[in-house]
């Protein structure tokens, strides 16, 4: 979500990547429904290994707090930041909607201070 919503709102000032600390096979289909929502697709999208190499190569990592201690390397690097958020998955489709609204929001305000 936000790779999209940075992509999106980022109009070419950035690139965003997602990568995940275990990621699925593929993107939640409820997190598909509650992007559409919002004029967004991403069923396209395949979620991706986050890695030390990536993490390396990125101006800056935002993770989302999903099993970021486990074995997530971002937090090894100077340039992450934790949102903390929750993992949408399992989650009703209304709690999905609160935690993409909290993804855009951080987005558009990470982007503000670009």
């Amino acid at each position: 979500m936000a790779e999209a919503f940075a992509n999106h709102y980022g109009k070419g000032r950035v690139v965003a990547e997602s990568a995940g600390t275990v990621p699925a096979n593929e993107v939640n289909p409820t997190v598909v429904k509650v992007m559409k929502e919002k004029g967004l697709d991403v069923s396209r999208n395949h979620p991706a290994l986050m890695d030390l190499e990536r993490a390396k190569n990125a101006d800056l990592v935002v993770t989302m707090g999903c099993s970021v201690e486990e074995v997530c390397p971002a937090p090894l690097l100077r340039h992450a930041v934790d949102w903390g958020l929750e993992d949408p998955k399992g989650k009703p489709i209304e709690k999905v909607r609160e935690i993409r609204d909290e993804i855009e929001r951080r987005v558009q305000e990470l982007l503000s201070n670009l």
